[in-house]
């Protein structure tokens, strides 16, 4: 992926080195050295820089990332994605339920990233896969991809440090009670499995949700959630502890009369965008699945 990005100097960055502007800039130690060695990454006015020269105001700074290589072990496949957003940087999709994130076993060639191989492939870019926040195979809705690694790792410093906003929606059987709140559960693996997890009040890593019930309909509850903390099946397990847990769940609460999945939609995000700044807002309607257990 070929990405040039673009600055203009100003009174309070003057004097800095290159390398510490783009620290600045959330560039991380990784991105440094792997730019250091891509050929003319650092031009100012035009002219090849070196990281530990230093920058004037009005200089306008110019750095080119060029990377060539490809993920090894994704093979392109021709399925249909739903991009909600796409620029320089990254994409934002809408990811149907049944359609993992990335190759595994059992699901070599029907990812996302395999469909997103493709993609690139077609427009004969290289492509290097770095998801931003991923989504389990049947839960639907929103992810972020980025394009190259400046903005892949500036993602996943913002994921860690939570400043990417995320609502989800979820469907309960019955009324949930009381109707808002917060759960505060530590998580940790489940004995005897590597998949499930449990709440672990002596080993689990802290876990908050807030959660708000939206629509009930048709003996079931529509819930909001948002996440504090990002642990493996978070809501799945939080909203089992408080009595309420999804529909089609499998793995929690095999209910599957109406859904044969769980009821699950990463629906609304929000966050600032790693290059440019500008704050991004996302929705991704309620799936037909799921839309049609509250139909009243």
């Amino acid at each position: 992926m070929n990405r040039n990005i673009d600055y203009i100097i100003d009174k309070d960055s003057a004097g800095l080195r290159v390398e510490q502007f783009l620290r600045r800039k959330r560039y991380s130690g990784q991105n440094l050295s792997e730019i250091k060695r891509m050929p003319k990454s650092i031009l100012v006015n035009g002219v090849h820089y070196y990281m530990r020269q230093e920058l004037s105001k009005g200089d306008h700074l110019q750095v080119r990332i060029c990377e060539t290589q490809n993920s090894e072990k994704i093979p392109p496949t021709k399925l249909p994605l739903d991009i909600i957003y796409e620029d320089e940087d990254l994409l934002v999709l809408n990811k149907p339920a049944g359609m993992p994130i990335h190759p595994s076993l059992n699901n070599y060639t029907n990812s996302m990233a395999n469909a997103l191989a493709y993609y690139f492939q077609s427009q004969g870019k290289p492509f290097i896969f770095r998801c931003c926040n991923r989504l389990d195979r049947d839960t639907s809705g929103l992810t972020i991809v980025s394009k190259h690694l400046v903005s892949g790792s500036i993602l996943s410093d913002m994921t860690k440090y939570r400043e990417v906003h995320r609502e989800y929606l979820a469907i309960a059987r019955g009324s949930v009670t009381p109707s808002e709140g917060t759960i505060q559960a530590p998580l940790g693996r489940k004995e005897g499995t590597i998949i499930e997890r449990t709440v672990d009040w002596e080993h689990g890593e802290d876990a908050v949700t807030h959660y708000k019930v939206v629509k009930e309909a048709n003996g079931h509850s529509l819930v909001s959630l948002r996440l504090e903390t990002g642990r493996t099946h978070q809501i799945r397990i939080h909203m089992k502890y408080l009595g309420y847990p999804l529909i089609g769940d499998y793995l929690y609460n095999p209910d599957m009369e109406y859904m044969t999945r769980q009821a699950l939609h990463s629906h609304h995000m929000e966050f600032t965008h790693p290059i440019t700044g500008e704050h991004m807002s996302f929705t991704a309607p309620l799936p037909e699945d799921m839309a049609r257990v509250m139909q009243e």
